[in-house]
């Protein structure tokens, strides 16, 4: 920094006042500095600095094993999140929900100094996990399963998404919606399943009988392969968009014509959605406002330590329905 300093002709003090963007620098100032320190390749001992500050300006991300979209997709627009607000992050993935393999994560993440930690969380092990996390680490569920009111939390509202899928078939003239759900384990999958029926039972239509598999297309394959038997079938609303294609090609193969006779709607809005054949109808979930809102949070609780006697904060985004080709009122 001295160096820097004497080649900008100016004081240590003020190099550190251009590098920590204090606003009381004037402009030609500040770019001298700028120009110096490029001309000497000059980095920023982070190790110091943490030790000076007790701040390593880093964020601690737990993700797990997956290809499925949703928690890839929280996983991205959490890290650009942090990314965008200046912060270096460091990803600790582990291989299976449960509480041990949470707690081994965070504890590879205080080993390297992070200020806090943002957990991908779609099951109540992974919540519930955060839970025996150090006091003085600063912890946010994005999924949010897991004890009501234990950990901060910024989730999807998946039964009004759900809902709004429901509603949409309905209101095009479908008498009943058909449901091909997710893995019975997973709370979203539930969640999903509850506005579904929700939406049913307010229009006074049947609640057919579900069968909870899987988020492949794999088990919406199956699954379509049933449905597409039964003629009466006219709405089907998948747990996530690569059920629905799945079911698309059961429909396909049945000679069932999508939206002709039966009309489908999934659940991501996955960037391939639309160009599915039909393009797929589904429910948009806004992955990048999950990252702002879960930073935001994140932020929020580690600016106020002492305040313990308030209640952990409970965020929800709303989804969005998007309609496209797959959907039309009955024959």
């Amino acid at each position: 920094m001295r160096d820097v300093a004497k080649l900008a002709g100016v004081s240590h003090q003020t190099v550190s006042r251009v590098l920590n963007e204090h606003p009381n620098v004037r402009q030609e100032t500040r770019e001298r500095v700028l120009e110096a320190m490029e001309s000497l390749d000059y980095r920023r001992n982070l190790a110091a600095r943490t030790l000076v500050t007790r701040q390593s300006h880093t964020l601690g991300i737990i993700g797990f094993e997956t290809t499925l979209f949703g928690p890839a997709s929280m996983l991205y627009g959490i890290e650009d999140a942090a990314r965008t607000a200046g912060y270096l992050v460091s990803i600790a993935m582990v291989r299976n929900l449960d509480r041990r393999p949470v707690l081994e994560a965070v504890d590879r993440l205080r080993q390297h100094a992070v200020d806090g930690i943002i957990a991908i969380a779609p099951k109540p092990a992974v919540t519930n996990g955060l839970l025996q996390a150090p006091s003085d680490l600063y912890c946010v569920a994005v999924g949010g399963a897991g004890e009501a009111g234990a950990v901060p939390t910024v989730r999807i509202d998946n039964a009004t998404g759900a809902r709004l899928a429901t509603e949409h078939l309905l209101a095009l003239g479908h008498r009943t919606v058909h449901h091909v759900a997710g893995p019975a384990d997973w709370p979203e999958a539930q969640e999903r399943i509850a506005g579904w029926r929700d939406a049913l039972q307010r229009a006074g239509a049947e609640v057919p009988p579900i069968v909870p598999q899987s988020w492949n297309a794999e088990s919406g394959y199956l699954q379509g392969q049933r449905l597409a038997r039964d003629e009466s079938v006219t709405a089907v609303f998948c747990a996530n968009d690569r059920i629905a294609l799945g079911v698309l090609r059961a429909l396909h193969e049945a000679g069932r014509r999508v939206p002709e006779e039966v009309s489908v709607v999934g659940f991501d809005d996955m960037p391939d959605s639309g160009y599915f054949m039909p393009p797929l109808t589904t429910v948009r979930q806004d992955f990048a406002e999950l990252g702002r809102r879960s930073l935001t949070l994140l932020l929020e609780h580690m600016a106020e330590p002492d305040d313990d006697a308030a209640s952990p904060a409970h965020i929800t985004v709303t989804p969005e329905l998007v309609v496209r080709g797959s959907t039309a009122a009955p024959r």
